[in-house]
């Protein structure tokens, strides 16, 4: 419809106004969250990075301990010489009975277990590359122990080391053992050898004489080989001959492989075990003997070194 001027009528329409959707706010919670996490790790960084060797070996004794224990303060919370309050004793300190950092560096030392591994790879390269040695490689057995790197060259029915019930070296024995010196010879740390036999009764000879016997002498057989082809002496640092006491293969005990040569050569640890094990007490340190007089008068102590063959005590 329109009006008497013929003018259309305006029409306004009002719609309501509808509040936008709410989208939500967590968001805001995981990126807080998130910010707080790398202040926190930039914080640890700026704290490892400005601590003393010392204070870091607090901190990680401090992971070390228990939590009731951390809670609790530690029952030497009030002597502590940690810089962490309630970690014990001072882990850089030996304290009732302790052992200090040094020790635990020296007995745990990553270059000594790399060097082995080293010297592992630059014998079996040896070996391969070697025409003399090669031909000898399934009798040299190459592995880690906890004592260090073990050679072991075992006997076979048809290749012994030595003659027959004897110590006398074999010539393919003699090339090995010479082969070995030299390389031996340029490591820092000193090497055990041992003989060993099988269960075979050594019936030759003087029956004072057994396997016993026969492995030590093979043993220092070995050892003179060495030496001949190139290795100090004073790299030795013990020869042994434990008879058929530990065989390699403990199913057969009369198999070849029983009977070898082992050498090892020590990591930093066994060397430091033997030599102390080794150590002499010192005269000011030896128990004193006592001397008795002929006559019967009055005893006399005496050092050790002083009393000569005869001597009363």
């Amino acid at each position: 419809m329109s009006d008497a001027g013929g003018k259309r009528p305006i029409i306004i329409i009002r719609r309501p106004v509808m509040a936008a959707a709410h989208h939500g706010g967590a968001w805001k919670i995981a990126f807080a969250d998130f910010m707080t996490a790398m202040f926190a790790f930039f914080l640890v960084m700026w704290l490892l990075s400005t601590s003393s060797p010392k204070q870091l070996a607090g901190i990680a004794e401090q992971f070390k301990m228990p939590l009731a224990v951390a809670v609790s303060g530690g029952k030497k919370s009030s002597t502590s010489t940690s810089v962490i309050p309630g970690g014990g004793a001072d882990p850089t300190s030996r304290i009732d009975g302790e052992v200090s950092k040094s020790d635990e560096e020296s007995a745990n030392d990553p270059n000594d277990g790399r060097r082995l591994d080293d010297l592992k790879k630059r014998l079996d390269d040896m070996i391969e590359s070697s025409p003399v040695l090669k031909q000898f490689r399934p009798q040299l057995l190459i592995d880690i122990t906890p004592e260090g790197l073990r050679i072991q060259i075992v006997d076979s029915s048809n290749r012994p080391m030595f003659d027959r019930s004897s110590a006398v070296v074999a010539s393919y024995m003699r090339t090995i053992l010479r082969e070995l010196g030299p390389v031996l010879n340029e490591q820092p740390s000193k090497l055990t050898l041992s003989g060993h036999t099988d269960s075979t009764a050594y019936t030759q000879g003087d029956k004072s004489y057994s396997n016993w016997e026969l492995s030590a002498d093979r043993a220092n057989a070995s050892r003179r080989e060495l030496l001949a082809g190139g290795m100090q002496d004073t790299k030795v640092l013990r020869v042994v001959g434990v008879s058929s006491s530990v065989h390699l293969n403990k199913d057969d005990p009369y198999a070849p492989v029983n009977r070898r040569i082992s050498i090892v050569v020590l990591n930093r640890r066994a060397q430091a075990d033997i030599e102390n094990a080794n150590a002499v007490p010192s005269d000011a340190a030896a128990l004193k003997q006592v001397s008795v007089r002929p006559d019967g008068g009055k005893q006399t102590a005496v050092p050790p070194t002083a009393l000569k063959p005869g001597s009363r005590i």
